[in-house]
């Protein structure tokens, strides 16, 4: 049994599957469902669990190596979630994009990992180094 780390099995089975330069995305609770994509929904209750936290626990063991996010985050959100974004990326080049550019990505990935994320706009897409 699996005692630390991520434990979700559904999340470790599409992990697997990226390999280098494919990209994931990690997504907020409104963010537009994708058929043709793999997703797993990890969302609780809104703010349940974050797109950083899910963040958080994918770095352990995902080397990135580019990232985008939509340039309305900069506009939507405080200088304080902001600066979060900026610092749990620190060192991985963070591209901002129109948001419309940023969806044009999401066919591309992998999979999509939904959160319960409750900021507006705070959708990540990460490139697997």
């Amino acid at each position: 049994m699996l005692k630390s780390g991520i434990i979700n099995p559904a999340v470790l089975q599409l992990l697997a599957r990226i390999r280098h330069t494919n990209t994931l995305v990690i997504a907020d609770q409104g963010f537009p469902f994708w058929p043709q994509i793999e997703t797993v929904d990890l969302a609780l209750v809104s703010g349940v669990p974050t797109v950083l936290q899910v963040l958080d626990a994918i770095r352990a063991n995902f080397s990135i190596g580019q990232a985008w996010a939509a340039q309305e985050f900069l506009t939507h959100n405080s200088a304080a979630d902001q600066a979060e974004l900026r610092r749990r990326l620190e060192g991985i080049s963070l591209v901002f994009e129109p948001h419309v550019d940023f969806k044009l990505r999401v066919p591309g990935a992998i999979g999509l990992i939904r959160t319960g994320g409750a900021l507006p706009y705070s959708n990540l897409i990460i490139e697997s180094a």
